[in-house]
């Protein structure tokens, strides 16, 4: 890369962060109902309430983690991260960060610094957690992304990202437990007690 094929994307990537700042600042302006998590998705506002079963599925997972990694752990949950793309200022259901990460100048999270990410499907926008934001996920290179399917009883993992894609997914049907003993997570992740749809 040239030097200022960099600076075209560092000043692209500006852009996008100043787009993506614009919007959440409108968007904190509106009346959100409570329960609500708004994010942006290719430059579209998508607005989902967390049900009980989302919430109870994400909290396991995010015990999960504090067991693993102790309660000091860098995870989030419904939190900004831009992700590569047009106008993805994604909040991820968790979102797991190396323990070096700090905010940018700006105050965001940055994506080079997540590890995992986990998303519990909502009828409403399980498209965007299967594709738009999966490929995002995997241009990122975050080397995990777990998606918990509560309609389908099934979670979906995806390990090895290349391009926009990750190469392995192994699916673990709700009951059985999702062995990430051999990537960056090193867990065991118990699903016997997700709830389902």
């Amino acid at each position: 890369m040239t030097v200022l094929e960099d600076r075209i994307e560092m000043a692209d990537a500006d852009a996008n962060t100043e787009a993506l700042d614009e919007w959440f600042r409108r968007l904190e302006r509106m009346p959100v109902p409570e329960g609500f998590r708004v994010e942006i998705v290719g430059g579209n506002v998508h607005m989902t309430p967390q049900r009980n079963t989302h919430w109870q599925i994400i909290r396991r997972i995010l015990r999960a983690l504090e067991h693993r990694f102790g309660e000091d752990v860098m995870v989030f949950s419904d939190v900004r991260i831009d992700f590569p793309g047009h106008e993805n200022g994604f909040c991820p259901d968790i979102a797991l960060l190396k323990d070096t990460a700090e905010p940018d100048g700006g105050g965001h999270w940055r994506y080079q610094d997540v590890e995992f990410v986990a998303e519990v499907i909502s009828e409403g926008t399980a498209a965007n957690d299967y594709g738009p934001k999966k490929a995002a996920y995997a241009i990122a290179e975050v080397p995990v992304y777990l998606v918990a399917d509560p309609y389908q009883r099934r979670c979906h993992v995806y390990t090895h990202p290349k391009g926009d894609t990750y190469t392995t997914e192994t699916r673990v049907d709700f009951g059985e437990a999702v062995d990430l003993t051999a990537t960056a997570l090193d867990l065991t992740l118990k699903t016997d007690g997700f709830p389902r749809d």
